[in-house]
């Protein structure tokens, strides 16, 4: 098949592409410069153009405080944007997968938020987010929207990388420990991603590992196995803290957990643990000279 993945020199756009190719498709992953997404009537002309069978629309604007001042980018990028991608992937009968996220949701209750379950975001990032969602199937209804949450990987900026870095310095970590998620490495991600596109597979999806953690839990996780792996760790503990004592101009949902039964019968195999996939992802970054 022939496929656009945006997004490619993100963490899971890369790991994507890298994917995609290693099976045999042709896949197109261009740098931002090449595919503009502040420009979404130029981005339609090109899909227009090209027809690829399927698009791949891994690429938004993540910086989730920096879009409470900076609104009109945020929803150009992920609403208007992927709106005109499903545009005229309709126009010529190709298909589109949309990754999206778990901050579409409150973080109001306290079971795994299904795919039914009502979105209520909190901010201007989970608001664009869930409209790029909505005009997608508007626009494409057979379109696939992927939502995940808690990514990192061994490629592009994340939340591993940073307690690595900070751990390695010696410096003091004060992690929030009342927002729970699920943190998902971007290799099982794209092994979703795979298992939809190969089946051809519409609707929406939550995808993310299994289990659960706070982010005090997941940094404690990180340093516990990074050590064993070998990496520097120089700080003697992470210290606990509460939401209210590290305010943000954007509020997060205080409870994202996805439930991912409905994509589990289309996966080669089960969503894996969430510390077992950290171990992984840590082995791989271990051997790579410039990922960290």
């Amino acid at each position: 098949m022939r496929l656009l993945v945006t997004g490619a020199t993100g963490q899971l756009g890369s790991e994507l592409a890298r994917k995609l190719t290693g099976l045999g498709h042709e896949v197109f992953a261009p740098d931002p410069d090449d595919l503009d997404l502040l420009d979404p009537v130029r981005v339609a002309a090109t899909i227009r153009e090209q027809r690829w069978d399927w698009v791949i629309n891994c690429a938004a604007y993540t910086a989730v405080d920096k879009a409470e001042s900076a609104a009109e980018q945020a929803f150009v990028i992920n609403r208007d944007c992927p709106g005109e991608m499903a545009r005229s992937v309709a126009g010529y009968g190709g298909r589109m997968l949309q990754v999206s996220t778990d901050f579409i949701f409150s973080g109001d209750q306290r079971c795994p938020y299904t795919e039914t379950d009502i979105p209520k975001p909190l901010g201007v990032y989970g608001r664009s987010k869930l409209e790029g969602e909505q005009v997608v199937l508007e626009m494409l209804p057979d379109a696939t929207v992927l939502r995940t949450a808690w990514v990192y990987g061994v490629y592009g900026h994340n939340f591993v990388k940073t307690m690595l870095r900070v751990a390695a310095e010696g410096r003091p970590l004060r992690v929030v420990n009342d927002q729970m998620g699920t943190p998902t490495w971007t290799a099982d991600i794209v092994m979703a991603i795979v298992a939809l596109v190969e089946q051809q597979a519409g609707g929406t999806y939550h995808f993310t590992a299994a289990g659960q953690a706070s982010w005090y839990g997941f940094a404690s996780a990180i340093l516990e196995d990074a050590a064993r792996i070998g990496f520097p760790v120089n700080t003697d503990a992470v210290v606990p803290i509460l939401t209210s004592e590290y305010p943000t101009p954007a509020r997060r949902p205080a409870y994202s957990v996805l439930d991912t039964r409905k994509i589990e019968p289309l996966l080669p195999s089960p969503p894996p643990e969430w510390r077992d996939s950290l171990n992984n992802m840590l082995k791989e970054l271990a051997t790579c000279a410039d990922c960290l």
